[in-house]
């Protein structure tokens, strides 16, 4: 059984926002392990379940609006959930917990990025999001401006995010299901695609919204059980599980103290991380699904909540597994890496949460573990799969070639030709680089998402004299520069293309693209003249009552 996880250790950082830019190589072919029986029946189990709520979702989505934010029937407390789900990644659970079983207190530290972008929409972006939107964040930006060109930006910066994400998460599929199912490459990402397919076109967002939901629940309810049984061999002492746990790790009492990072480096990580959660296109659509500003609040008030319990659930896993799997029998290697002989997991450290599983609840919880790892990703590949969608769908044909002039029907219809087209690309992005580097994409999508569609979005929203003009360059400035940063970075620029030095520095982009699209959409909208940009100013005030008060503001659908 342990043998099936090897070599994931590399496949896990491909979907870990938090270490993409930071992680090793995918490198050279994954060994197929035997098959995991106890794994593909629990995920069968969850397939089966969620393909039987999509046919449900599927008889009440009739309308546009059913379809792309499930009528804004969802309550605040589900919609909470549904975030969560599809924010908390199989590698976040990975990944963090690997992170705090090397370096200690820093895991802690680091996943903190991840949460304190939510307080950031909470109290800046939900509650104008809800009463200014009514499908993709490309209602809000476009609100006062001219549709066409700021929809067409945001169409295509969210098309292109979705398409850097769903390569990562389909590459991540096919690893993880071929070492821990023990099934193909191939036929895990056909799986994969075919799923995503299923749930969107069918089903639309409220499939989609209990896919996430079940899946959310079942990382919960995996992660709980794991932290119960580590605190529970020590008492539910955390004083003494941290006591075991310097004891165990041979950099001792080390592990309690932050360690030392490049402070350009980790600021601008951490400023994609909480500006970019505002920016992911997915994340945003989750706010059209409420049915007004006060359960979009909620939303986010839950979500915030489950996504910080799971990452103290992640803080104690990892100290779980210095005590209880570090440097036991079976469960380390010796492997010879830089002409040395080091010891290390099975699989390198990201497997800790694993190893974990399996030393606290045998072979079904790693089965267990394994199926909810997979249910994982056909959470977050569904999602980005309809915001991609809605954007050509809504964005681009209703809105820019129609001129909202188009019928729902014909509109629904793009968007289910548009999900089907997402399936095959994504399927074929995923066959394509099965052998190549990308730990950098989930970075260089959060990077993306703070550079480009945070400026124009939170600007939008609050800055009375943002023009068309200021708002498309200034965002494809800040898109441009993060691709083209990440590329001449350490991350592409040596790891990936092999040069010698990186010609920009930093593996983190950010803190410069960011600030770079914050002051040429600043600087292009002070100088715009024209008759145009000032009727654009005058309609600020109207927006204004709108985004404050929600009156005018679509409500649910009834069914």
């Amino acid at each position: 059984m342990k043998q099936r996880v090897l070599q994931l250790a590399c496949v896990a950082g491909v979907l870990l926002p938090s270490l993409a830019m930071a992680a090793g190589a995918i490198e050279g072919d994954v060994k197929q392990q035997a098959t995991n029986w106890h794994a593909i029946i629990m995920f069968l189990l969850f397939v089966a379940f969620t393909l039987c709520v999509t046919y449900w979702a599927a008889r009440r989505t009739k309308s546009a609006s059913d379809f792309y934010a499930a009528g804004g029937g969802i309550t605040g407390f589900q919609n909470g959930l549904a975030i969560a789900g599809d924010y908390m990644s199989a590698a976040s659970f990975l990944g963090i917990s690997a992170m705090v079983f090397e370096k200690g207190y820093d895991g802690l530290i680091y996943s903190m990025g991840f949460l304190v972008g939510w307080p950031v929409i909470l109290f800046l972006v939900a509650e104008r999001l809800r009463n200014l939107g009514k499908y993709t964040f490309a209602d809000v930006a476009s609100y006062r401006l001219q549709q066409t060109p700021v929809r067409s930006f945001a169409a295509t910066s969210t098309l292109v995010v979705v398409a850097i994400y769903l390569i990562a998460q389909m590459v991540g599929a096919g690893k993880l299901i071929q070492l821990l199912f023990g099934m193909s490459y191939t036929s895990a990402v056909l799986m994969v695609g075919v799923l995503m397919v299923c749930y969107v076109l069918f089903g639309g967002m409220l499939a989609t919204t209990w896919v996430q939901i079940i899946k959310a629940v079942l990382l919960l309810s995996g992660a709980t059980f794991m932290a119960i049984m580590v605190l529970a061999t020590v008492g539910f002492s955390p004083e003494l599980m941290f006591e075991k746990a310097v004891a165990a790790h041979s950099k001792g009492v080390a592990i309690m103290a932050p360690g030392k990072t490049d402070p350009i480096d980790s600021i601008s990580l951490g400023l994609a991380l909480m500006f970019g959660t505002a920016g992911l296109p997915h994340i945003l659509m989750r706010f059209f699904t409420v049915s007004d500003a006060k359960d979009a609040r909620k939303s986010v008030f839950f979500a915030t909540g489950f996504i910080g319990y799971f990452y103290i659930l992640t803080f104690i896993i990892g100290f779980g597994a210095i005590m209880l799997v570090l440097n036991q029998p079976g469960m380390m290697e010796t492997v010879v890496k830089n002409g040395k002989s080091v010891t290390q997991l099975i699989g390198g450290n990201n497997m800790a949460a694993v190893h974990l599983a399996e030393a606290v609840g045998g072979d079904m919880f790693l089965g267990f573990i394994s199926a909810v790892a997979f249910a994982t990703i056909l959470a977050v590949v569904a999602g980005l799969a309809l915001s991609g969608a809605s954007a050509v769908s809504h964005d681009l044909y209703a809105s820019v070639i129609k001129k909202g002039k188009a019928n729902e029907a014909d509109e629904i219809r793009v968007s289910k030709i548009t999900t089907v087209v997402l399936g095959v690309v994504a399927i074929v992005l995923g066959l394509v680089f099965e052998k190549q580097n990308i730990a950098f994409m989930v970075g260089l999508a959060f990077s993306i998402a703070a550079s480009a569609n945070f400026p124009v979005l939170f600007l939008s929203m609050f800055w009375k004299g943002l023009t068309t003009r200021g708002a498309v360059i200034g965002g494809f400035i800040g898109l441009l520069s993060a691709v083209v940063l990440i590329v001449l970075g350490p991350t592409v620029w040596v790891e990936v293309l092999k040069h010698e030095h990186a010609v920009f520095p930093y593996k983190n982009p950010a803190i410069f693209s960011m600030t770079l699209a914050f002051v040429s959409t600043w600087l292009i909208s002070v100088l715009d003249k024209s008759r145009q940009a000032d009727e654009e100013k005058a309609k600020f005030e109207a927006q204004f009552v709108r985004a404050m008060t929600g009156i005018g503001a679509s409500g649910a659908s009834k069914h």
